[in-house]
């Protein structure tokens, strides 16, 4: 294959990575997005593996073949509620090769084009060194995101005393080291940065709580997009160039649109300086009083919503939990006949990663149109007869206003309790994943709906088609 077929490729394959990104930047486009980065993903591997000199190997073929088949095997079982595990689990690989790559071309960068061994040109060493740094903090990073989304707990993953300032003291080190590899090409610097990077990308993630985890999704994929941008370059492949810049681009614009949507600094995100310990919090919200609170049932609330004329739906982790976007849309649908007005509320951070409930509405066929962001609709909940909050907790608590000491303090939030009525959708009285009561709970005008939400959601389906009360 000549160079200029071969670059001709490559920027096909990044016209499509961008066909992407505009694709699945809207729910009716997200799908022809997916189809645009296939499409792309597979013009890249294909020119690549035609480049003149290239020897394709049965190893490369088996490695493929292994990669496609796990690819392929995961997507096929995993479930809704666990994507935003699966997408940390994807950055920390994204990490690693960037890691394995920046390795194989220090011991043999004659392979590469970048020099002979001790004498590699300082622009491939700077490449290569911020491609290996942000590469394993990706790694680190992503897999401790992967186990507090899976809810895992061990003493490794917990915060240690003055973690902030360790952090600072890991950070000025990996300058260091960074610094006195790219200016020596020395073997040891590349190892002992590798190494403290590890560990900063470990300790970069333990200290920031569960209601500010969607961020940090975000921000990981940044850093993996730019660890690739870095190692592309080692590489000299533009496509692995472009698709790390873009990559990397996008997920700091998401990363930085949802600090804003929440309040936070972007910078403090970046430093794994926000946020606080969601199992501190929650022993906090355990020590609290218990207070009475109006309970109700699926019957109550078919009754409520038959004579509303104005429906918010607020999902949450716990609709994604209990798989019940189809039985809430046929809810909805059923509200509807009777006359109601019913939309979707969606929290910028709702769920677990970045438009985590949008993709569960979709999967369900709820009307485009009828989903709407914070901005968009919270002025509307003052004039709403009903908020019906599925799941959601965080998201909705008014101590994000009116509590300077709570951990969400100056977040943004739904204001649900404006609503005449809000119906909360919920297993038990126990705290969301930031660890903070919500003092909805106790508001005159709530009513608690316990149970599992899929259920709920029969239960008052059923309710509407038999009559209610």
């Amino acid at each position: 294959m000549s160079s200029t077929l071969s670059a001709l490729l490559y920027l096909a394959a990044s016209v499509a990575f961008i066909m992407s990104l505009r694709g699945l930047s809207s729910p009716e486009t997200a799908r022809a997005g997916n189809f645009w980065g296939i499409a792309g993903m597979a013009i890249a591997v294909l020119t690549t593996l035609a480049q003149p000199g290239m020897q394709v190997s049965l190893w490369m073929l088996l490695a493929m073949a292994i990669g496609g088949g796990g690819g392929l095997y995961i997507a096929a079982r995993i479930e809704m509620t666990a994507l935003p595990q699966l997408v940390a689990a994807f950055h920390s690989l994204v990490g690693l090769a960037a890691v394995l790559v920046a390795v194989a071309a220090f011991y043999s960068p004659a392979s590469f084009g970048i020099g002979v061994p001790g004498a590699i040109k300082l622009g491939s060493l700077i490449e290569m060194g911020l491609g290996t740094a942000i590469g394993a903090i990706t790694f680190t990073g992503s897999i401790v995101a992967f186990a507090k989304l899976q809810g895992l707990r061990s003493r490794a993953l917990e915060a240690l005393p003055m973690q902030h300032q360790i952090n600072a003291v890991l950070a000025a080190t990996c300058v260091v080291l960074l610094a006195w590899f790219c200016l020596t090409g020395n073997e040891a610097a590349l190892w002992l940065l590798i190494l403290a990077t590890l560990v900063m990308g470990w300790f970069l993630i333990i200290p920031i709580g569960g209601a500010d985890m969607p961020v940090v999704v975000s921000m990981l994929n940044s850093y993996s997009g730019w660890a690739a941008c870095g190692i592309g370059f080692t590489l000299q492949n533009t496509a692995l160039i472009v698709t790390g810049a873009l990559v990397g681009s996008s997920g700091a614009i998401l990363s930085y649109v949802m600090c804003k949507g929440m309040n936070r600094s972007i910078f403090n995100v970046i430093l794994g300086g926000f946020g606080t310990d969601a199992s501190a919090g929650a022993a906090a919200g355990a020590a609290k009083e218990q207070r009475p609170v109006k309970s109700g049932s699926a019957e109550d609330a078919a009754f409520i919503m038959k004579n509303a004329a104005s429906v918010i739906i607020v999902p949450g982790y716990g609709m994604a939990v209990a798989q019940a976007q189809h039985a809430l849309r046929e809810m909805a649908d059923m509200l509807k006949k009777e006359g109601a007005t019913v939309r979707y509320a969606i929290h910028p951070v709702a769920g677990r990663m970045p438009g985590h409930m949008n993709v569960l509405l979709a999967e369900a066929n709820v009307p485009y149109d009828e989903v709407l962001e914070l901005d968009e609709i919270n002025r509307d909940f003052a004039q709403t007869d009903v908020a019906f909050v599925i799941g959601a907790n965080d998201v909705t608590n008014p101590a994000a206003k009116n509590d300077p000491k709570s951990s969400i303090y100056g977040m943004p939030i739904l204001d649900v309790e404006k609503a005449k009525t809000v119906l909360f959708v919920k297993r038990s009285m126990a705290t969301g994943y930031a660890g903070v009561e919500n003092e909805l709970f106790f508001r005159d005008n709530t009513m608690m709906l316990f149970g599992d939400a899929k259920k709920v959601c029969e239960e008052v389906v059923k309710s509407i088609g038999g009559g209610g009360h």
